[in-house]
Parts: C-alpha cells; structure tokens; sequence
C-alpha cells in the first residue's frame, strides 16, 4: 500500500512526513502543541525508565528472583543487544506497516511478558522482558521524537531530537528514587507489576491521542532479513562478553573467547552480503566516510566516560555500604541538572555550534571526573552533589546535539541512510555505555589491585601502629570471641579488610583521573577539527571573493 493513509486532508509540502514511517507534521492548534510535546516528554522518560529500574537495582532485583550473579549480569546485556539491533526492523517496520500497528504490537507483547514473568518468575522470563523492553525501549524513543515534531513548528523542530533524546537519560536517576525494597518485593513481583503498567499506560496515552497519518510502502526485502538474522546474534554475543567479562574475568572463562569468535564471523557475512547489495539494508560506503567514522568516535568515547556516573560513582559509593534508597538526594539533583541540560541544549542549538556544544560537554566531564578524583573512604553523597550535576548538565548537553549533527550528516544522503545512521548512533550510546561500563569496572579492579599489593608491603606486624590497629580490633570483638588468639587473627582480617576498602578507593580515584584526562582529550579533538573547518571554510569563502 503506498501513499498517505487517509484522504480527508490534503497535505502541503512542508506538512508531508520526512520519510516513510514518520508522520505527518499538519498545522495544529496551541492546545494540541503542547498536549503532543507533554506526550513526548512522558513517553521519553518511560522508555528507559522501565529499563533503568532492573539496571541500577540488578543485584537485589536478581537475588528476589532467585538469579545468581552471573545470570543477572545477563539482563543488562540482553536489553543493549535488542536495543542497539531493534532498529535494524523497527525503520522499515513502521514505514511497511505503519507506526501504530508496530508500537501497539511491541506494547502489548512488553505487557505480556511482563504478565508472564508476573506469573513464572524466573531467568527464562526476565530475560524475555529485557529482551522485548529493549526494543519496545527504541520504538518508544522515535515515537517520543515524533510527538515532540508536532509540538514545534516550522524552524524549530530539530528541537524535538535534541528534547526528546535528552530526556531519555532522565530515566535512570528518576530510577533510582524507587525504594529497592518495593521492587524485589514478593520474588520481584512489584517490578513485574511496575512493567505491565507502564506498556499499558502508553497505549492509553497514544491511543487517546494518535499521531497524524504517515505515508507507507513496501519496505522490506528479502535479504534484509538476512541481515537482521546475522547481526542480533552478534549483538547478543559481544554485549554478553562486554557485561560479564568482568563477572567471570576477561581470560580466565573460555566461553569469552568463543563467543567473540563466533560473533567476527557473523559480523563479516553482514559485510560481505551488505556490500553486494544494490540497495542495502547498511550503506557501508557512507558509514566508513571520514567524517562519519570521525562521528561514530567521539559519540564513542563521549559515552564511554559518560560511564563516570552510572559505574565510576554510584561504585565509589557503594563500596562504602550506601544503598540506592542513601542516594536519592543526589540523584534528585543530577535529574534536575539533566532537566537544564536538555533547556541549555535546546535554547543553544544551531548547526555552527554543535561541534562546541560536545566539545563542552566533554569539559565538563573532564570536570565532573577531576573533582571526585580526591574521594577517600569518608566521601558521602554531599561531596558529589555538584560534580555528579555537572556530569549529569554535560550528559543531556551533548546526547541531543550529537544526535542533531549525525542526523543533518544523513539527512543530506537521503531517506535510505536513516537505517544505517539510527544504528550506528545506537550502537555508540547503547553498546558504549556497556563497554564503558566494562572498561571502568576491569580498569578499577587491576587499579586496586595494585594500590593492594603497595599497602599491604607497608604493612608490617613489627611496626608498632600496624601492632596497635590489630589489638584494637582484637579488643573490639572481647565481647564477641573469647579466646585470645583467635580474637587476634580476626584483628588481623579486620585490618586487611579495611586495607582492601582503602585499595578499592584509590582505586575508583585512577578511573576518575582516566577519565578526566579522556574527557579533556576528546573537548580538544572536538575544538580543534571544528576549527579547522572554520579555517577552511573562511579561507574557501576569501578564495572565492
């Protein structure tokens, strides 16, 4: 079936949907404006929010499910494989069929799930959720996107990316004000509540108030589901590797290795059958521009310092005992600061300026990692309040320029990219933030491990201050153990115990300043290619006069 669904409304040029699939964009009174750009915000926020709850509550979300650690590090994974790939089908789906039938298909199958996972909790059944959340995750995403195109008009409707990507990150710290111990209520049976409302609230919402009509065509190929087939394994292999690599440690679990060698292969078919395509599914030749590669990099390395605030933190914090239901305060503050990050990028936009607008948000990384990188073991939530802000204004500042810039690079090659763009920038974000997340977590580990074997060869029994920490710890458990000797070795665990907290500090403070020193690295590439071009475009502009 082609052309615009309904026929009761003649639309003008500047009114017909940008590409297949996307909706139609008709003048609109004030009142539908901002119902529609109140639905987009709502519907951003819930596309991660639902994600975020297992994310930054896996343990205890696991251990009510009867899951063991390496079972619950699988979550994670599965939800960033699905979301990362989701795109590969969602694009052409909805210009095929239509958005409403493929968001309301994804909905209910997200609610169904979740019913079943109600019902028979177990790994089998979070894993189906996390899989189905991770691309019902990225229908919704678009879908807030396109309700945010109807709120603003004309010119300012690059807005909407900028908007609407950049209040999909304020899922996770409205997250973490959930009191964990509501979620693992009942073998994890809050969450699954939680994840059945929250599909059937949107349904309700965006049947209550439905898109304008999109146009739609036969999009699919035979081949493209070749390619899909081909890559959402190799997704599901790496992410598997990148989220319990450090579960299982990186060489000592076979496993690892042969997953990555299973998923090479699957990537270079992609490749092969891609490139003899005359109309390809990944427009390979555009994706390896320099410029695009260039892209692709800093939205990288962006996200992977990015990773401060959701491993690098929340763990330096954590190693100290504080739960979720101790950071709500902070976390209050840093979805505040993402609020005014959106407004900040939004009210600055401009084609000229995106390149700085990364390029400041990667400084205030570079910031934000500096000032937590003096943390000892006595560092509580008050101490971060403002450079965990500064992370979060940075976070939003550059997720919705990035997207903008990528998008205007695509835009320019026509409707056929879209697929090729909307993965690669997923991949960066979804895939990056996982290996960010990795990288931080080995690097602290190795970290301490060192700061480990440094203290303990100062640590002598001799030495008169070791001899006394040990009797006071032997003194603090008189009441507790009688015999002496015994009390004595318990001293001594003690002590090594408070020496590896110490270690694993100083620990966290080598990752803070890695990634201060990345973060300034990538806000000097930004500027300087940024102004390399203005030098060329003003000499070209000079030549030419």
């Amino acid at each position: 079936m082609s052309g615009v669904e309904s026929s009761q409304y003649s639309y003008s040029p500047d009114e017909r949907p940008t590409f297949p699939g996307s909706p139609a964009v008709p003048a609109q009174s004030a009142s539908r404006r901002t119902g529609a750009g109140v639905i987009g915000a709502v519907l951003a926020i819930c596309a991660t929010f639902g994600n975020a709850l297992v994310n930054v509550n896996v343990a205890s979300i696991g251990g009510a499910l009867g899951l063991y650690v390496a079972e619950a590090s699988w979550l994670p994974a599965i939800y960033v494989a699905m979301n990362a790939s989701a795109n590969l089908s969602l694009v052409k789906a909805r210009a095929q069929w239509g958005i409403p039938w493929v968001t309301h298909t994804l909905l209910w199958i997200y609610a169904g799930v979740g019913a079943i996972q109600l019902m028979f909790p177990g790994f089998a059944a979070a894993i189906a959720v996390r899989a189905v959340c991770g691309m019902t995750a990225a229908a919704l995403t678009t879908l807030s996107i396109y309700y945010l195109l109807q709120a603003f008009p004309g010119k300012f409707r690059p807005l909407s990316l900028v908007v609407g990507m950049g209040l999909t990150q304020l899922g996770t710290p409205l997250a973490r004000l959930v009191p964990v111990e509501m979620l693992a209520l009942d073998h994890g049976q809050s969450l699954a509540l939680i994840e059945i409302a929250l599909p059937l609230s949107v349904l309700a919402l965006i049947t209550a108030f439905p898109l304008p009509p999109s146009e739609r065509s036969t999009a699919f190929e035979r081949t493209d589901f070749v390619t899909i087939a081909l890559l959402v394994p190799a997704y599901v292999l790496v992410c598997g590797v990148l989220s319990l690599g450090r579960v299982y440690w990186w060489t000592d679990a076979p496993w690892i290795g042969y997953a990555l060698v299973c998923a090479v292969p699957l990537f270079v078919a992609v490749l092969l059958i891609e490139r003899r395509r005359d109309r390809p599914l990944l427009q390979l030749r555009w994706l390896r521009t320099r410029d695009i590669l260039r892209f692709a990099a800093v939205a990288l390395f962006v996200r992977l310092a990015l990773a401060e605030q959701t491993y690098a933190a929340v763990g330096l914090l954590t190693s100290g005992g504080l739960s979720n239901d101790e950071l709500r305060t902070l976390f209050s503050i840093v979805a505040v600061a993402m609020f005014f990050g959106v407004v900040c990028a939004a009210l600055t936009l401009s084609e000229r300026r995106l390149p700085y607008q990364v390029a400041v948000a990667a400084l205030m990384i570079a910031s934000a990692a500096w000032l937590d990188s003096n943390a000892t073991n006595l560092t509580r939530p008050e101490q971060l309040y403002f450079s965990q802000a500064l992370l979060g204004f940075g976070t939003t500042l550059f997720i919705g320029p990035a997207l903008v810039y990528g998008f205007i690079r695509m835009f320019s090659r026509g409707a056929d990219h879209l697929v090729s763009f909307i993965v690669l920038f997923s991949t960066t974000q979804n895939v990056g933030g996982l290996a960010g997340s990795a990288l931080l977590g080995s690097y602290q580990i190795e970290a301490a491990r060192h700061h480990a074997l440094a203290l303990s060869e100062r640590v002598l029994t001799t030495d008169p201050a070791v001899a006394g920490r040990i009797l006071g710890g032997a003194a603090s458990l008189s009441g507790v153990i009688v015999d002496p000797a015994l009390r004595a070795g318990q001293g001594a665990g003690l002590l090594s115990r408070a020496m590896a907290r110490e270690a694993s500090v100083l620990g966290f403070d080598d990752v803070f300043r890695w990634l201060c020193a990345a973060g300034l690295f990538i806000a000097a590439y930004v500027l300087v290619i940024a102004l390399y071009k203005e030098w060329r475009r003003h000499v070209t502009h000079g030549v030419v006069a």
